[in-house]
């Protein structure tokens, strides 16, 4: 795990957004890496029904602020309900690297 500042596209200082898990010291806020070669969609809610807020772009990496169910996505690491709130938006679960199929940080309220 590797502490210390991130980029614009979510990945650390210095690194090339591989896929290992990075926690940054100020807010003890983890982040996870987006499955690669994949530019994520960024929706203002947890489903494919909701709008699109922005577009993440490849190797990015997202900080999962809380998770939620919503629709049920197929990618690349798998077919999940889950949504991942990563502060502007939410992303599917299945196109994140959680290293998981649960739920790995606290339910939205």
């Amino acid at each position: 795990m590797t502490i210390g500042h991130v980029d614009q596209a979510g990945r650390p200082d210095g690194t090339d957004g591989g896929t290992e898990a990075v926690t940054t010291a100020a807010a003890a806020v983890t982040y996870y890496p987006v499955a690669p070669g994949v530019r994520l969609h960024v929706r203002s809610g947890p489903g494919t029904g909701y709008g699109i807020v922005r577009t993440l772009p490849e190797g990015a990496r997202v900080p999962i602020r809380c998770q939620t169910p919503g629709t049920t996505v197929t990618g690349p690491y798998g077919t999940s309900a889950i949504w991942d709130n990563i502060g502007d938006g939410y992303v599917s679960d299945a196109y994140v690297r959680t290293g998981s199929d649960g739920y790995v940080a606290s339910r939205c309220s």
